[in-house]
């Protein structure tokens, strides 16, 4: 009974040094990979939409240097 009260107390205490619950751990791991992935997503729509423009503006540049 007192060994479970102090692992409950220990934990507890663990909580709030770190600021999180022991089970929540691995949660900021998959936030930042989520974001990730939709930085990515973003990015590789972005250059299909203006990928095209800018490859005609360097085109144009190199044309106009020749």
């Amino acid at each position: 009974m007192l060994s479970s009260w102090y692992v409950r107390l220990r934990n507890r205490l663990s909580e709030a040094i770190s600021g999180h619950a022991a089970e929540e751990e691995g949660q900021g791991m998959v936030e930042y990979a989520l974001i990730l992935v939709l930085i990515a997503i973003v990015v590789i729509v972005i250059l299909a939409v203006v990928g095209h423009k800018v490859s005609t503006v360097f085109s144009n540049i190199n044309g106009g240097l020749n």
